[in-house]
């Protein structure tokens, strides 16, 4: 038989009572317990946060619209290799050599830093300033286009500090074995664009300036996606 809580101190009282009946010649009968009744919790409205809209991305209008959507997709394609989402790094090689190519994104603020990037000079034998061919091919001294994810700091003995990448997909799968790196290079420094009019062409690396490099190597860091495109 299953017994209320009030039932309990009922049958607590009674059994206290027959035990005073024992030497008591009167036997006076428990007062009845009287429940109080529950007061009804007040109304609380609930309380609704409102959710801060995203920061625009590139408010400036720096990227070109078709390689930042490219971007933002390759995200999604490859989110179990690239785990850092604060920052991404594109390259828009149908920029000229002379002008700033390769865009820090900060995926938080949405904000653009625009950088200069050289290209391979295979992808441009005829030292133009735009490369006009790709290649994944080893010893080929062309860029390659597609997602990479930056693999942490590195150092070099040809070419110093650096940034170690590893290609996603056919078209740069073999980045680690033709050494494709984003490094400094005298041929990206300003004083060398100043004389020439476009930047020098690497082996296919992403060289950039050396003054530009120690702060966009720890930026870039390790999980962080570069995306080149044409």
């Amino acid at each position: 038989m299953r017994i209320s809580r009030r039932g309990l101190i009922l049958g607590g009282s009674a059994l206290l009572a027959g035990c005073s009946s024992a030497t008591a010649s009167t036997v006076e009968l428990a007062a009845p317990l009287v429940m109080p009744e529950p007061v009804p919790a007040p109304l609380i409205e609930p309380t609704v946060l409102a959710s801060a809209d995203p920061a625009p991305l590139d408010p400036k209008g720096l990227v070109r619209k078709e390689v930042m959507d490219r971007a933002m997709a390759a995200l999604d394609i490859h989110h179990r290799r690239i785990p850092q989402r604060d920052r991404m790094y594109l390259v828009d090689f149908k920029v000229h050599s002379s002008q700033p190519r390769l865009y820090e994104v900060d995926l938080l603020a949405g904000t653009v830093t625009a950088l200069r990037t050289s290209h391979g000079r295979g992808s441009d034998p005829e030292h133009t300033g735009v490369p006009r061919t790709f290649s994944n091919t080893p010893e080929s001294y062309m860029s390659s286009v597609g997602s990479y994810v930056t693999a942490g700091p590195n150092w070099g003995p040809q070419q110093g500090p650096n940034v170690l990448l590893d290609g996603l997909e056919y078209s740069n799968d073999k980045a680690r074995e033709r050494a494709i790196i984003v490094h400094g290079a005298d041929y990206a420094d300003p004083e060398f664009l100043e004389r020439e009019g476009k930047l020098g062409r690497s082996y296919g690396c992403f060289s950039v300036a050396h003054a530009d490099l120690p702060g966009l190597r720890e930026r870039m860091g390790e999980g962080r996606l570069l995306f080149a495109f044409s």
